[in-house]
C-alpha cells in the first residue's frame, strides 16, 4: 500500500512538473520557431493562446470523466497523448501542425492535470493529503526555475525542436507507469462504495451522487452542460490574451459577448439538470468557493507582476533574458522551499491563518517592487521575489489541499478541475490588467505606470489573502477519553 502511494505520488508531481516545464521553455523556443518556419507573430502567438483555450475550456469536464472512469486512466491518456503531441511538434514541417498540435497539447494536458489532484484524493487520507500537494506544488516552480536555463540551452545547442523531446521523453515514462499502478483505494475509508440512493455510504445528503452505471452517457457526464462551459471559459481567455495586444476590436467584443451569453446559458442549465457537470455541493461550501477565489486571485497578482517585472529588468535595466532569470530565481526557489513549510504550518495552524499569511507575504512582494527605479540592483529586487515565491507557494499549497480535500473522492476530479481552471485563468487576468494600466495613459513614463500597475496588483494580492478568510481554521484536538474510575464495593 505504502508503495502504491508512492508511485502515485511519483506521476502526480512528474505530470504536473512536465505540464509546467513546457510552458517555460516554449517561451524560449518562439523566437527560433518563427525564423525557422517563417511564421507570422500572430501565427506563433497561436502557439500560446490554442493551448491556453484548450485547457482552460476542458479541465472541468475532464475532471468529470475521471471521476466516472478513473484518474489514473486518464492521467496515463492524457500523459501519452502529451507525448505524442510534443513529438509531434518536434517533427513539424510548418507552423499549421505546431499549432494543431499544440491544440492537442491543451486537450490532453487538460485530460491530466485534474488527475494528478484526483489520484491524490483517492490515494492519501484526508488529514495526510497536505504534503503530498505541497511536493506537487515543489515540483511546479522547480520546474519554472530550471525551465529557462535547459529550454535556454537546449534552443542554444540544438534548436527548437529539442525543447519538444525534452517533454516527450518524462511523459511517455510516467504515462506508462500510470498504467502499471493499481488504482488507489486507501482513501476510500472515508468515503465507501454508492449505496441504494447513489451517495455513498456515510456521506451527508447534500454530496452529489455518484454517477452509475445505469444512467446514460448524457445524463451522468453533462455533456451539454460541458459545451456551454467550454465555450464561455475557451471564449474568456481568448478576450483575455487578444485584448492586450489588440485593444478592444469587434471581433473581441463579440467574443466576451458569446462569454457572456454562454455563461449565463450554463448557469441555467445547472440549475435545471438532474446531474449537473458542477455538483451543487461543490459551489455551496464556503472553504472550496474561498479556496477557488484565493487561487484566482493569487496568481492573477503573481503573473501580472512578472510581466511587468520582465518588461522592467529587461528595457529599464537593460537586462539580457538570461540576466533577467536569474534576479527573478529566489521566486522559484522559495516556491521549492514554501510549499512543503507550508504543509507544515497548516498542519500547526490550520489553512486559514496560513493561506492568509501567504497572501500578505505576496502583496508584500509586489507592494516593494512598486518602490523599485531604474537604479535598482539585484539583492532588493531579488529579496522582492522572494517573498513573492515564499507567499504565493505558500497560497498554492494550502488553497489547493483545501479544495481538494473538501470534496468527496466521488467528486474529486470536478474540484480539481476547478482549481486548474483558476490557475489558467487567473494568469491570464493579471497579464490583461496589467497591460491595460500600462497602456492607459500613453503620455505617463514606463516606471510611473508601472509603479502603479504594481500599487493594483498588490491589491488584487491583498484581496486573495481577504478571501482565505473563508478557509477552514486549525481543527480542534480530539478529545481523549477519561479514564475509568474504579466502581467502588459495597
Amino acid at each position: 500500500m505504502i508503495r502504491q502511494r508512492q508511485l502515485t505520488l511519483a506521476c502526480s508531481v512528474v505530470g504536473a512538473a512536465v505540464v509546467a516545464l513546457d510552458g517555460t521553455v516554449l517561451t524560449l523556443a518562439q523566437p527560433a520557431l518563427q525564423r525557422d518556419l517563417g511564421a507570422s507573430f500572430a501565427q506563433v502567438q497561436w502557439t500560446s493562446t490554442g493551448y491556453l483555450v484548450a485547457v482552460a475550456s476542458l479541465l472541468v469536464f475532464a475532471g468529470r470523466l475521471g471521476d466516472r472512469y478513473g484518474h489514473r486512466r486518464l492521467f496515463a491518456l492524457g500523459t501519452l497523448g502529451f507525448a505524442a503531441a510534443s513529438a509531434g511538434i518536434a517533427l513539424a514541417p510548418g507552423i499549421g501542425w505546431v499549432i494543431g498540435l499544440r491544440v492537442l497539447q491543451g486537450v490532453c494536458g487538460a485530460l491530466l492535470q485534474p488527475a494528478t489532484l484526483g489520484m491524490l484524493r483517492a490515494a492519501f487520507p484526508p488529514e495526510r493529503l497536505a504534503m503530498p500537494v505541497a511536493l506537487r506544488t515543489s515540483a511546479i516552480g522547480l520546474a519554472a526555475a530550471a525551465g529557462p536555463v535547459i529550454g535556454g540551452a537546449l534552443v542554444s545547442g540544438y534548436g527548437w525542436r529539442s525543447v519538444f523531446v525534452l517533454t516527450a521523453i518524462p511523459a511517455v515514462v510516467i504515462g506508462l507507469l500510470a498504467l502499471a499502478v493499481p488504482a488507489p483505494t486507501a482513501a476510500l475509508g472515508s468515503v465507501a462504495a454508492p449505496g441504494p440512493d447513489g451517495r455513498a455510504a456515510g456521506a451527508p445528503a447534500s454530496a452529489h451522487p455518484a454517477p452509475r452505471p445505469r444512467d446514460g452517457f448524457l445524463a451522468a457526464l453533462d455533456l451539454p452542460g460541458a459545451v456551454l462551459l467550454a465555450v464561455t471559459l475557451g471564449c474568456l481567455v481568448q478576450v483575455l490574451v487578444a485584448a492586450p495586444e489588440s485593444g478592444w476590436t469587434t471581433m473581441t467584443a463579440l467574443t466576451l459577448g458569446v462569454a457572456v451569453a454562454a455563461g449565463a446559458a450554463f448557469a441555467r442549465h445547472e440549475r435545471r439538470t438532474a446531474r449537473p457537470l458542477v455538483p451543487p455541493a461543490l459551489l455551496r461550501s464556503r472553504p472550496v468557493v474561498a479556496g477557488l477565489v484565493t487561487l484566482l486571485a493569487v496568481s492573477a497578482a503573481l503573473f501580472g507582476s512578472l510581466f511587468v517585472a520582465t518588461y522592467f529588468l529587461q528595457n529599464v535595466r537593460g537586462l539580457d533574458p538570461m540576466s533577467t532569470g536569474l534576479w527573478v530565481l529566489s521566486l522559484a526557489v522559495m516556491m521549492v522551499v514554501g510549499a512543503p513549510v507550508a504543509a507544515l504550518l497548516q498542519r500547526r495552524f490550520g489553512s486559514r491563518r496560513t493561506t492568509v499569511g501567504g497572501g500578505a507575504l505576496l502583496a508584500l512582494g509586489v507592494l516593494l517592487l512598486s518602490r523599485l527605479d531604474a537604479s535598482a540592483t539585484a539583492l532588493p529586487t531579488g529579496a522582492c521575489f522572494a517573498l513573492m515565491g515564499a507567499g504565493f507557494g505558500t497560497v498554492m499549497a494550502t488553497a489547493t489541499a483545501v479544495v481538494v480535500h473538501r470534496a468527496p473522492v466521488v467528486e474529486a476530479g470536478v474540484a480539481g478541475g476547478l482549481q486548474q481552471t483558476a490557475m489558467n485563468v487567473g494568469p491570464a487576468l493579471g497579464v490583461a490588467t496589467a497591460t491595460l494600466l500600462l497602456t492607459l495613459d500613453a503620455n505617463v513614463g514606463f516606471v510611473p505606470a508601472m509603479e502603479t500597475t504594481f500599487l493594483v496588483l498588490a491589491a488584487v494580492a491583498a484581496l486573495g489573502a481577504a478571501a482565505a478568510l473563508g478557509l477552514p481554521g486549525r481543527a480542534a484536538p480530539a478529545k481523549e477519553p477519561e479514564a475509568r474510575r474504579p466502581v467502588p464495593r459495597p
